[in-house]
């Protein structure tokens, strides 16, 4: 079953910075706990603010987390270097990821790591290109020679954004990247400081509103349905904590079928993100499905390890936990 998430790809998450949220640590918990032979009962899960979280959210809201024994702390995450280390000592249970920095960990060999949850793709309408009214720049053939302004380099924006300029007779290397915090992207398209920018909604839809103009769709045609974000935690945990990692899973899944009504999502996201509410109901969705497109997730590795920012070629299926309890 296919339904709409909002797409955050400031996720993409392009995580920057670290710090804590209304948890830290974890506690192990014995097998005669509540939680029904859980291996652990209280986890701490990474987020990032950004609306591909709703799912947890809404688990907490609703209980689902509550009927599988578990009590779910979060953190707030941003940088992946300071991700692994929690990861990898055991303070960190689990955390959601984007589908760009699951396989650059993954390349790196700090530790390897298991999508166990998809949550959403990409579709049309969620992320741009997009230059100043008054810009020269009609066509992505005219970005030769220009400057864009990405919120992470090497990340999905450069990725995809590659894509396009490859399907429109450019090179990668015939464009500039430069690093541009979503925020500060209009600032810079106004300023001449960049010819042109990627941004996601409610960036997106915001930069329109100013009069600036789309000249490419990032999401549609060559990179429709690649997969953006889920969650994710480290091979060894999921081996360790069979029981827990299933009643997670089970309780994230129950979140994710009742996203099928969209207010849902636009009731918890305001609440956990400095997105207002009346830009979360007007937000673009992108495709939100419990399993990720194993080929569409392939193609982002393959794009990635073309362009140099892998160093290995990956074979994706190899990072999807399997499906258990």
């Amino acid at each position: 079953m296919r339904r709409v998430l909002a797409t955050s790809v400031a996720l993409v998450m392009a995580l920057t910075a670290c710090g804590s949220g209304d948890g830290d640590g974890q506690k192990a918990s014995s097998a005669s706990a509540a939680g029904g032979g859980l291996e652990k009962t209280t986890l701490t899960i990474g987020i990032a603010p950004v609306p591909s979280a709703a799912p947890l959210y809404i688990a907490e809201k609703r209980g689902f987390f509550k009927a599988e024994g578990l009590t779910v702390k979060t953190e707030i995450i941003q940088a992946p270097q300071a991700v692994m280390p929690k990861i990898i000592n055991g303070s960190m249970d689990a955390f959601l990821t984007s589908y760009v920095t699951l396989l650059s960990i993954q390349d790196s060999g700090a530790v390897k790591l298991k999508l166990f949850q998809h949550v959403q793709s990409a579709a049309p309408g969620v992320a741009g290109v997009v230059v100043p009214k008054d810009s020269p720049v009609k066509t992505p053939a005219d970005l030769k020679g220009k400057t864009i302004a990405v919120n992470s380099l090497k990340a999905m924006g450069q990725t995809i954004t590659n894509a396009h300029l490859q399907a429109a007779g450019l090179a990668p290397e015939d464009v500039k990247y430069v690093p541009v915090q979503f925020a500060d992207q209009l600032g810079a398209l106004a300023s001449k400081k960049v010819d042109a920018a990627w941004l996601v909604e409610p960036f997106l839809s915001a930069a329109k509103k100013t009069g600036a103009t789309e000249i490419l769709d990032t999401m549609s045609g060559p990179t429709n349905g690649m997969p953006i974000d889920g969650w994710a935690a480290s091979e060894k945990w999921m081996a360790d904590n069979p029981k827990t990692a299933a009643a997670l899973r089970r309780a994230l899944t129950k979140a994710q079928e009742a996203m099928t009504d969209r207010k849902a999502i636009n009731e918890v996201v305001p609440t956990y993100t400095q997105i207002p509410a009346p830009a979360v109901e007007a937000m673009k969705l992108g495709t939100f499905a419990m399993e990720p497109d194993v080929p569409a997730f392939q193609k982002l590795a393959d794009l990635m390890h073309g362009y140099g920012y892998l160093k290995a070629k990956t074979d994706v299926a190899q990072l999807i936990a399997p499906k258990t309890g």
